[in-house]
């Protein structure tokens, strides 16, 4: 079976930051996209939308074709349409795979499924990230180093604002001592979901090839089983963030 992927990108800094743009030309997403098609080759069809886009990119069709779904954003989570959320979030429980990245944690669709605040603490020193497997036995970990290396990136740290992971497959640890629960497992519905701290804007984190492993596991562990799932159209799960 093909697995269909849709890479979303908030695609603001990119626009707005010339060295945002010199560092991923084709977008976040775009490399992201690319990474997948390299690594996983004829398993997916992999496409992209961003939030400039009328409805986002992600209208009913657009995720009606999707088995996994894929996360950046960071500055203009307030600006992701309200009905576009609830989209998402009808699909992810009706059985499509979630994949949200880095700042994409106080994004409002990863609120909503988590129930929390999805708050943590961070700075920015550009300092060493270890990426630690706390589960080697998990599909996500296969072939990714430990630690996994990334040389400099914004540090995220605890207290995390979400609830126990299902599975907690990484921890990472940082030069300054934060440590950060940067690798974790829900199921919301028949929908599979996972977060990966890596993946802030200034670095190029998503042309790392330990972090391209761990995506590319993650869109197979997330994708169901019989293609994209149904959406559940009598959900009545109420939406607040």
């Amino acid at each position: 079976m093909t697995i269909n992927v849709t890479v979303w990108g908030e695609n603001v800094h990119e626009r707005q930051e010339e060295d945002v743009r010199r560092r991923y030309p084709d977008g976040i997403h775009g490399a992201i996209a690319a990474g997948l098609r390299e690594r996983l080759g004829e398993r997916v069809t992999v496409r992209t939308a961003t939030m400039d886009e009328p409805s986002h990119g992600l209208t009913e069709k657009v995720l009606a074709g999707t088995d996994v779904l894929t996360w950046w954003g960071h500055a203009a989570h307030e600006e992701v349409s309200d009905e576009v959320v609830a989209r998402v979030h009808e699909r992810v429980l009706g059985g499509m795979g979630l994949l949200v990245f880095h700042s994409g944690h106080y994004s409002k669709i990863f609120r909503v499924l988590m129930g929390t605040t999805c708050t943590l603490t961070w700075r920015d020193a550009g300092e060493r990230e270890l990426v630690w497997t706390v589960d080697p036995a998990h599909p996500i970990a296969a072939g990714v180093p430990s630690p996994l290396v990334i040389e400099q990136h914004e540090t995220y740290g605890e207290p995390f604002g979400i609830p126990a992971p299902d599975e907690l497959v990484f921890i990472s640890s940082f030069s300054g001592g934060e440590v950060f629960r940067g690798g974790c497992c829900y199921r919301r519905g028949k929908g599979r979901i996972f977060y990966f701290s890596p993946g802030d804007q200034k670095y190029p984190v998503f042309y790392h090839e330990g972090v391209l492993r761990v995506v590319a596991n993650a869109v197979l562990w997330a994708a169901p089983p019989d293609g994209a799932g149904e959406p559940l159209r009598n959900a009545h799960t109420p939406i607040t963030w």
